[in-house]
């Protein structure tokens, strides 16, 4: 049986919201509630979270199975928010920021090719796309761009992102 865009934009975006929840995970294992913006830090990853439980419920009621990456992924995520936040706050920032920015820029282009094909998923991207926008906003006015290296941590966190998104679309 071939699987419908809907059912991969499913699939990938469960992916990236469950990749978030465990980056925040990984920073809060670090900073814990000693940061400048944890409370704020903790408030993005409970919204992260419900994210991600309603990707899974929508993916539950059509049969879409998750990317078989997930492992990878869980791993993967803990690390890069652990490592951001070892380097300090502005950095788990400044992965936020970088990470925000191009699931904005993913989301946008799911909107784009959706139309008016499957009101439901669209509705929850661009409720999603607005938090994930709220996300780096906040995290920028944080200071994320004070992180050291910054344009470096920035760049190379999107193109991580990017791959990710590609692996997950069909793996």
């Amino acid at each position: 049986m071939t699987e419908s865009r809907s059912d991969r934009m499913a699939r990938v975006d469960q992916a990236g919201e469950y990749g978030a929840t465990r980056i925040y995970a990984g920073q809060l294992a670090v900073m814990g509630n000693r940061a400048a913006h944890s409370g704020e830090v903790a408030a993005m990853a409970a919204q992260e979270q419900d994210h991600r439980a309603r990707f899974d419920a929508l993916m539950a009621r059509r049969g879409v199975r998750p990317t078989a990456l997930q492992p990878l992924w869980s791993v993967a995520g803990y690390a890069l928010g652990a490592a951001t936040a070892l380097i300090g706050p502005e950095a788990a920032m400044a992965c936020t920021a970088a990470i925000e920015t191009e699931i904005d820029r993913h989301y946008t282009q799911q909107l784009v090719e959706l139309g008016d094909d499957d009101a439901e998923l669209s509705a929850m991207i661009a409720e999603f796309r607005d938090d994930e926008r709220e996300h780096r906003d906040a995290a920028l006015a944080a200071g994320a761009e004070r992180a050291p290296g910054y344009p470096l941590l920035f760049g190379a966190i999107r193109l991580g992102c990017r791959l990710a998104i590609r692996l997950s679309e069909r793996i």
